[in-house]
């Protein structure tokens, strides 16, 4: 993984986050699709084809959990890495990071400049991706 990639996975850790929990919040009922009323209750159409609602639902829904199961995998990729942050300030600015905060909101909060948040911020990336390598020259 380059840095590029790890910063852009950084940045959007925190989003992904929220829509994990919003998605499997969402995920809870069908809701409404199943009720027919009127003429159509009588009337046989056949179900699972392509315009039968609750398919449509069912296959929006696989989509999502799909898209679910990649947010999680991408989160829980920076997550094992956390761990190769030991410096207290990296931590900190890595925190915030991953909360969504602006390096201008970080800089304000530690009372330090953000261009030295930004320094600091690419050495904490750096040794995020560097990791990735160390680990897969540790399994060769």
């Amino acid at each position: 993984m380059t840095e590029e990639e790890m910063e852009q996975l950084v940045k959007d850790y925190h989003w992904m986050v929220n829509s994990i929990s919003v998605i499997k919040e969402g995920m809870g009922s069908i809701g409404g699709l199943t009720a027919i009323y009127g003429t159509e209750v009588g009337a046989s159409k056949k179900n699972g084809g392509r315009s039968d609602p609750i398919f449509r639902e069912a296959t929006r829904r696989e989509r999502r959990l799909k898209k679910i199961y990649e947010f999680e995998q991408k989160i829980a990729f920076v997550q094992e890495r956390l761990p190769l942050i030991t410096d207290d300030r990296e931590m900190e600015i890595l925190h915030w990071l991953l909360e969504g905060k602006s390096l201008r909101w970080i800089g304000r909060h530690m009372k330090i400049s953000d261009r030295h948040i930004g320094r600091i911020k690419d050495k904490v990336i750096q040794r995020l991706t560097s990791g990735d390598k160390s680990q897969m020259s540790q399994r060769s």
